[in-house]
């Protein structure tokens, strides 16, 4: 079941954006490690910085938190409990989101120059930097998931395998690893289906199940969550293959086309660019359905999302 009353979504977006943004500001310092005797080297921080703040959709770190809210719609935000915890998911997801994309970009991989519409880490601070930088922030995100105080030692160790998984060689970085070794290659709609569940979905999913995680919920409604963020996930790369030949760099704030100049398969290259719009719409209407079977009260944010995936134009 759903609440039929309007959800007024950019209010919504606004408010979690900004609360996700202090967030991260105040994780991605200096001075931020709890009970710290030493600071950061400050160029090391610095890069973090750039590599995280002012810029992205922050798609993953809002699945978080309009699951967390669906599983736990009368706790008041950011008031400690269930959404504080998936405060900490929200940013966690985001940094590990942050650093694929900061190494994804780097010479021996994409090689890209542009990214969020600016020049990538690499080009802005130079390889080693870049390198550590990524490396930091994967390290960070489990500490932010770690506190010593305020969120329960069981969702701890549920928040970080979720996302160890979602980020590892079963996930991201095996789907990576599948998409290097792809150049040139001619996959079939499942090798590629296959493919982006790994490298691009397995994170936005495990999004949707942290938030989940920092709730209660039956297993009926986790299925359903879990069904919801796998269509929402590849329906994201769909979209993305999409955009790559339809928009510009300076729309995308990423250099366009590039797919196609490494020879890289992508949906559009596979399906071609209608059957891939239509693929996308099956996978939104598969996701909204997901919704309807879930027995939760209000899931208003997660459909808005799914919208969101599917009519976006970056």
């Amino acid at each position: 079941m759903t609440d039929d009353t309007c959800l007024d979504f950019g209010r919504w977006c606004q408010a979690h954006l900004q609360a996700v943004e202090v967030a991260l500001s105040r994780w991605v310092s200096a001075d931020a490690n709890d009970g710290a005797d030493h600071d950061a080297p400050a160029a090391l921080i610095e890069a973090m910085r750039y590599a995280v703040l002012d810029g992205g959709k922050r798609l993953r770190p809002l699945l978080v938190m309009a699951a967390c809210e669906a599983v736990s719609p009368t706790e008041p935000t950011n008031h400690g409990g269930p959404h504080q915890a998936a405060l900490r998911a929200a940013c966690a997801v985001e940094l590990i989101h942050a650093y694929s994309l900061v190494h994804d970009d780097m010479p021996c991989m994409d090689n890209d120059v542009l990214r969020r519409g600016k020049p990538t880490v690499h080009v802005k601070f130079g390889e080693a930097s870049a390198l550590l930088a990524g490396d930091a922030l994967q390290a960070l995100a489990f500490e932010l998931l770690t506190p010593e105080r305020g969120v329960d030692p069981v969702i701890q160790a549920t928040l970080c395998r979720l996302l160890a998984r979602a980020a590892g060689s079963g996930g991201m970085a095996g789907g990576q690893a599948i998409d290097l070794a792809s150049v040139g290659v001619s996959l079939t709609e499942r090798q590629l289906r296959e493919m982006h569940q790994l490298k691009t979905g397995a994170l936005l999913k495990a999004s949707v199940m942290m938030g989940a995680a920092c709730g209660a919920s039956t297993a009926s409604a986790r299925q359903a969550l879990s069904d919801y963020g796998a269509a929402v996930g590849l329906a994201f790369q769909v979209v993305d293959d999409i955009l790559d030949v339809t928009a510009d760099s300076a729309t995308l704030g990423k250099t366009a086309g590039k797919d196609a100049c490494q020879d890289k398969p992508t949906y559009v290259s596979v399906l071609g660019l209608e059957p891939s719009r239509q693929y996308a719409r099956n996978l939104h209407a598969q996701a909204l359905a997901a919704l309807r079977s879930s027995g939760l009260p209000d899931t208003r944010a997660l459909q808005a999302l799914a919208d969101m995936v599917i009519e976006r134009t970056c």
